[in-house]
């Protein structure tokens, strides 16, 4: 069976203080060194296929294959079965920088499109995103909902939200992440975004994105590859995260949704997945216990087991296309 996917990728975005890390450097560099499983994984291994890139609507170049070694375990596990086809969001990994500047989640509903066209043109795929990537399929099925039933069996939607993400944790980072990206702080939050492996960037990694057993060299890695994106991706995404309520669009949804959120996510809390799950007319929910925001990495294991379970209902509840005359 050669089912096609396509896996869709956002981080979280995250804020901390210096205060904060003086006061834990010792705790941080213990939780650094202890034994760690996940320790010698090839998270940086891209999936075998290359398929160049991408042309989006506007002009964005989007590479195939915020960087997509978050999903390692993911296409590791599945690739034997299915055609896992994932990419970078505009402005992150390898993708070119956003054409005229456009970071919206609209925008990146079209670049959902555009990989769809490219790599999917027939179908089926399910579509699988994370965090800001769970929105941008979101603003997808606003602008495409024919789309839904067709090309596209099913949905899967991690650690993610259809609004109201100010009103919990986020709205105190956000605030201060866009307060820093203002003229004369911006070249601050520029070092401080590119701090990479350091104590601070674990711990900020760390206490945002995952839960209090998470693999240290998962947490280094999401660390590692936070900074990469340009400051501008940010700014505009939280200014645009801030300002969302896709909520109307989850109606569009109309084929099977699958929504998996961590019971400690702080950016993207179980209330918000509640309500997400809530509005899609054939949803399931699925609270994975000890995880944070990055549940795909973090609890790898029972994840996958799920996202297999119903990647195979996805396809086979697929109505078969219509015979024509």
């Amino acid at each position: 069976m050669n089912h096609r996917r396509a896996a869709f990728l956002a981080l979280g975005a995250a804020a901390g203080t210096a205060a904060s890390v003086v006061a834990s450097r010792a705790l941080v560099r213990a939780q650094r060194r202890r034994p760690d499983p996940e320790r010698a994984e090839p998270l940086t291994e891209l999936p075998p296929e290359d398929l160049g890139p991408v042309v989006s609507a506007d002009g964005t170049l989007l590479a195939f294959s915020l960087d997509m070694t978050t999903w390692h375990y993911q296409w590791k596990a599945l690739a034997g079965r299915y055609r896992c086809v994932l990419y970078d969001q505009r402005a992150h990994g390898r993708s070119g920088a956003a054409a005229n500047g456009d970071h919206s989640l609209q925008a990146m509903g079209e670049d959902v499109r555009a990989v769809l066209d490219a790599a999917v043109p027939r179908g089926p795929a399910v579509l699988v995103g994370h965090s800001m990537g769970g929105m941008a399929l979101l603003a997808f099925a606003e602008a495409h909902p024919a789309e839904f039933g067709e090309r596209v069996a099913g949905v899967v939607f991690a650690d993610t939200a259809a609004a109201e993400l100010v009103r919990g944790a986020l709205g105190g980072v956000a605030t201060r992440l866009l307060a820093l990206a203002k003229a004369p702080a911006r070249d601050r939050l520029r070092r401080y975004l590119k701090m990479g492996r350091s104590d601070l960037a674990f711990l900020v990694a760390r206490l945002s994105n995952f839960g209090p057993k998470a693999s240290p060299a998962l947490v280094e890695h999401v660390a590692g590859i936070s900074g990469q994106a340009p400051i501008e991706v940010w700014t505009d995404g939280l200014a645009a995260v801030m300002e969302m309520d896709l909520s109307h669009a989850a109606q569009h949804v109309t084929v099977p949704s699958l929504v998996v959120v961590g019971d400690l996510d702080r950016i993207t809390p179980p209330a918000s997945a509640k309500r997400l799950a809530e509005s899609l007319p054939d949803a399931r929910l699925v609270t994975l216990k000890g995880a944070g925001h990055m549940a795909p990495l973090e609890r790898h294991g029972p994840f996958n087991r799920i996202l297999e379970r119903f990647l195979a209902d996805a396809f086979e509840r697929r109505p078969a296309p219509a015979e024509r005359a």
